[in-house]
């Protein structure tokens, strides 16, 4: 009988032992992927913050672009408006 328990109590501890080890590969696997979950907000995050500053200068260049057309269609209708002033001979 000292054999029976023996053998029971060593195949116990070798099967403890072994979900240990189940467990820390798993622990592994999974610490890893939030690792690299965690990176992936981080670079996600930056992307966004350049975005935005890409977006205030986009905006930025097209107000100007807007601007000197304006400008430059006003001064065309300020010529056309002083043509029409003018009565022609």
């Amino acid at each position: 009988m000292t054999i029976s328990n023996d053998a029971m109590s060593l195949a116990s501890m070798g099967f403890t032992l072994l979900l240990v080890i189940i467990g820390l590969i798993a622990w592994f696997f999974v610490n890893r992927a939030s690792v690299r979950a965690s990176q992936q907000v981080r670079l996600l995050e930056s992307l966004l913050e350049e975005q935005k500053r890409q977006n205030v200068m986009l905006h930025r260049l097209t107000e100007a672009v807007a601007g000197k057309e304006k400008a430059a269609s006003t001064g065309e209708r300020d010529s056309q408006d002083f043509i029409r002033l003018i009565p022609e001979r």
